[in-house]
């Protein structure tokens, strides 16, 4: 019998489950080192997909974000927005499939409560007791049990500008977004200018096997991270040292933020702003339903296009594949929608590093049913 098919055997009683759990810890922990920089919704589809592989995952996230529950917060506590860190959270807990629908659970009724999230009003309240922002991230991934680490980029209270192409300057993230549908942007700054880095998120960075890049917003969730003058600095010393720095391709364009641009227009504005940096694109190469692409272009949006040749004359080696969330694209209803699917990006990602998972990996417990993680 082998292991892995032992292990599958003794995790049906106690004893067999703390053996297999034990197990799993082990390989786990034996995972590569991966920085993943971003925020939004973007940032917890890859941490999804790579928590099964490896326990060494650190998210940096930005701290920008002023609008809807963690904008309210923000204001009327003088608190870091925690809703791109609640969604990380979430993402690499063990227990997330409970925990998701608790931590993601907003408020529907309830004067001053309508419109937040539970998890929002958790990391709140974590931060007046311990009194820091960063320690009330560090006892919630307690609480949730998170597999990796979930780190803000910076503490200070930044604000991200951004001058559009007619000189106008729109201030904070929400306003930005509405800007940009009217007048395209031509550059993202933070207020203050050089805000210092946790330097956990640094150390992080130079000590990982791989840094990645997105998916998500370009300019409002992956770009004021690397604003961050340590942080880039440590992504560009990592793709110095010959360290995979990938950008992770968005499938779509966003309507105004990135509206005409193509994959190239993506890595251009991403190395404009580390001075080079990045090394590796990650790009979806699987076909979008003419009625779903359709749909999109409705509301302004389209497919990121990256024609073969036209990245690797960039300078950067491209990882192909079929990245696309089948669940996603088939929808609701025929309410589709064109994302990343978690596990199939993660599996590019670790075969752009180099690295598999040992044969005989155990599987993992996953919203009742077993997850392979050896695929």
């Amino acid at each position: 019998m082998s292991v892995l098919a032992g292990l599958r055997f003794w995790s049906r009683d106690p004893v067999g489950r703390k053996i297999h759990d034990w197990y799993l810890k082990k390989q786990l922990e034996r995972g590569p080192r991966i920085v993943a920089i971003g925020g939004g919704t973007g940032l917890p589809v890859v941490l999804r997909g790579l928590k099964a592989y490896t326990a060494n995952l650190t998210a940096v996230v930005t701290v920008a974000d002023d609008g809807g529950s963690s904008g309210r917060l923000r204001g009327e506590l003088g608190i870091l927005p925690p809703g791109d860190i609640r969604n990380c959270l979430v993402a690499l807990a063990d227990t997330e499939p409970l925990m998701e629908s608790l931590f993601q659970h907003r408020f529907e009724r309830g004067a001053g409560l309508a419109g937040h999230s539970f998890g929002n009003l958790f990391i709140a309240a974590m931060t007046e007791v311990t009194g820091d922002f960063e320690a009330a991230v560090v006892e919630s991934s307690r609480v949730l049990k998170v597999r990796g680490t979930v780190l803000p980029s910076t503490l200070e209270n930044v604000v991200l500008e951004a001058e559009l192409t007619d000189g106008e300057i729109v201030s904070g993230e929400t306003a930005i977004a509405l800007g940009a549908r009217e007048k395209p942007i031509r550059r993202v700054r933070l207020r203050p200018s050089e805000p210092k880095a946790l330097p956990a998120a640094v150390r992080a960075i130079e000590i990982a096997d791989a840094v990645v890049l997105g998916p998500g917003s370009l300019y409002t969730s992956i770009i004021p991270n690397l604003l961050v003058p340590a942080i880039r600095r440590a992504v560009v010393r990592a793709a110095e040292r010959g360290i995979p720095v990938a950008l992770v391709m968005n499938v779509m364009t966003q309507p105004g933020e990135t509206t005409g641009f193509g994959a190239c227009d993506h890595l251009k504005v991403v190395r404009d702003v580390l001075g080079g940096g990045v090394n590796w694109v990650v790009v979806n190469s699987e076909r979008i339903p003419f009625e779903l692409k359709r749909k999109y272009e409705e509301d302004g949006a389209a497919v990121v296009s990256a024609p073969p040749g036209l990245l690797e004359r960039e300078g950067v080696r491209v990882m192909r594949a079929r990245l696309l969330d089948t669940d996603a694209l088939r929808g609701s209803g025929g309410a589709g929608l064109a994302r990343h699917d978690p596990e199939r990006l993660a599996g590019a990602i670790l075969k752009m590093i180099g690295r598999r998972v040992p044969a005989g990996a155990p599987r993992e417990r996953k919203g009742g049913r077993l997850l392979d993680v050896s695929r």
